[in-house]
């Protein structure tokens, strides 16, 4: 009964500690424009070619390197893309693989943190030195090799980069397990017989929420980031699909023509993206910090 109780008592905290996070957030004017860019980028993506819709397979060989007009508003690329047309498509590969991606990274290094936390002792060391050995080697460097080798399409993209980015939010989950399995619901739990998965799926992870929740929102930003990196080399998804860093890439010699329509779109839509859900983490983060409460 005593075990109940207390998880009712962590379950009331738990829900009142949120209602004073998203208050708190809401006051982030920051954070608050920075969640607002997103869900603009997102209708713009996936809502937008609905209304705007333009031919993104086939090429037009007479329609070329156009500038912007009433007919094509950003005007047009090297093989007559609508670009604007064009940014809506790399738009969308960019943030279906940077947040399947980024939840990828979150769900595995979540789990691996939590078990690696909550065993402790050898296993707890056997995990975080492969961890440590991971994140000796840029991830950049192992998703070019990865892609050098294969010609990866958005699938491939966003398996590669959820098994190279998952040792951060990894390191974060372990340290909260450490905190959260000394609690007394946790130990109570343990003494009447509960089960290790209880305790891990039913407390320690419904408690390490918000540093889940901050983790996955910078995993999402650098997985974009990756995307663009790969891609602007030559080494991301191939035509006739693209992402901004794909455009990018094709733009970058018609830039020294004058033909800025075709690099800058692209250029600030990764920028306000990435600047975006870092604001956004940064306010999830400051809103979920117990100290920073008022």
């Amino acid at each position: 009964m005593s075990a109940v109780l207390q998880t009712e008592a962590a379950t009331g905290e738990l829900a009142t500690g949120y209602r004073l996070s998203v208050r708190r957030f809401a006051r982030n004017r920051l954070a608050v424009a920075g969640l607002l860019v997103v869900v603009l980028f997102l209708l713009f993506c996936f809502v937008g070619p609905l209304v705007y819709s333009t031919d993104q397979t086939h090429t037009d060989l007479t329609q070329v390197n156009l500038a912007p007009s009433g007919a094509h508003w950003l005007g047009t690329d090297a093989v007559g893309h609508d670009e604007l047309g064009r940014l809506m498509f790399g738009g969308k590969v960019s943030l279906l693989v940077g947040l399947a991606a980024g939840l990828l990274a979150t769900v595995i290094g979540t789990l691996w943190g939590a078990v690696a936390g909550y065993a402790g002792g050898w296993v707890d060391a056997v995990m975080m030195r492969v961890v440590d050995a991971g994140i000796a080697i840029p991830a950049l460097f192992i998703l070019l090799v990865v892609s050098a080798i294969t010609t990866p399409d958005s699938l491939g993209l966003i398996l590669i980069l959820g098994f190279v980015s998952w040792l951060v939010p990894s390191r974060l989950v372990r340290a909260e397990t450490l905190t959260l399995k000394s609690r007394d619901y946790v130990l109570t739990l343990r003494a009447i017989g509960g089960t290790h998965g209880r305790a891990i799926f039913r407390h320690i992870l419904p408690n390490s929420v918000s540093t889940i929740v901050v983790a996955a929102t910078f995993q999402v930003a650098d997985a974009i980031l990756l995307v663009a990196y790969v891609s602007y080399l030559g080494l991301g998804v191939q035509p006739p699909s693209t992402d901004w860093g794909g455009m990018l890439s094709a733009g970058l010699t018609a830039a020294y023509s004058g033909r800025w329509w075709l690099i800058v779109p692209p250029g600030l839509a990764i920028i306000l993206v990435v600047c975006a859900f870092n604001a956004v983490g940064d306010g999830l983060r400051d809103a979920f910090d117990v100290k920073g409460r008022a």
